[in-house]
């Protein structure tokens, strides 16, 4: 069999891993299911073995695939890309992927700010908040939970907002006349899921998240709510976009 590892092909095993994503992502290949064995897929590229084991580590590293020895490559739960910029509109991100985002209130109570929270809303110490946890989904599937704290006193009316606008807070802060917002901080570090959390998210008991806990403003800075969630780990691919600085 001739190869075309050579030249200008020394890039071939990139081309094989993309024509494999875009067979998993179309649904050719299901989730669960194996990828060909890396000889079949040789003949049908013309190339050697090493070049599409060099695309199934590539694949691997993208969270699609999995390769165990033994067993072969076996395709992985799809990964939603989230952007973690200055803007960080769940609905807003996944809409630009092309992905139907759903949200729905699991709880609404009204607490007192502890001293971060009230710090961090410029709130005085003990002020009263909403809190409202949240859960969401691409195209059906669970990705986060989050518990919002929102200022009860200039938002008094918030969840009922809330709950009309389907769960969206950016279409709620638009009704009190705040069509824009930013995210200020955003920290995010991975742990294993609370018993409740993997209820939310349809998790195995015990499986990653990352735990996201973000401050959003207007766009003067002035401090709008404070979100402490998860992401199902399994299921998304964070991807940081520093801030692009206007040209001269």
């Amino acid at each position: 069999m001739m190869t075309q590892d050579a030249g200008s092909s020394g890039l071939a095993w990139k081309r094989i891993a993309e024509a494999l994503e875009e067979d998993i992502r179309a649904g050719r290949h299901a989730v669960g299911s194996l990828l060909p064995p890396s000889a079949q897929l040789a003949q049908r590229f013309g190339v050697h073995r090493h070049t599409v084991r060099q695309a199934f580590k590539h694949l691997a590293e993208r969270g699609l695939v999995s390769v165990e020895r033994g067993r072969g490559t076996e395709v992985l739960a799809q990964r939603f890309p989230y952007r973690l910029g200055r803007r960080v509109s769940l609905r807003t991100n996944f809409g630009a992927a092309g992905l139907t985002v759903t949200g729905r209130i699991l709880s609404v109570a009204q607490g007192e700010a502890s001293r971060v929270v009230s710090d961090e809303l410029g709130l005085a110490p003990g002020a009263p908040i909403h809190l409202i946890r949240t859960v969401n989904a691409a195209e059906g599937i669970p990705v986060s939970s989050g518990m919002h704290s929102v200022c009860a006193t200039r938002y008094p009316d918030f969840p009922a907002v809330l709950a009309r606008h389907g769960a969206s807070f950016s279409a709620a802060f638009a009704a009190f006349g705040i069509p824009d917002y930013l995210r200020l901080t955003t920290r995010l570090s991975a742990r294993l899921a609370s018993e409740a959390e993997a209820e939310w998210l349809d998790l195995p008991a015990g499986s990653p998240v990352l735990h996201s806990i973000g401050l959003d403003a207007m766009p003067d800075h002035t401090p709008l709510q404070r979100v402490d969630g998860v992401f199902a780990g399994s299921r998304m691919e964070m991807i940081v976009e520093p801030a692009v600085e206007p040209a001269a």
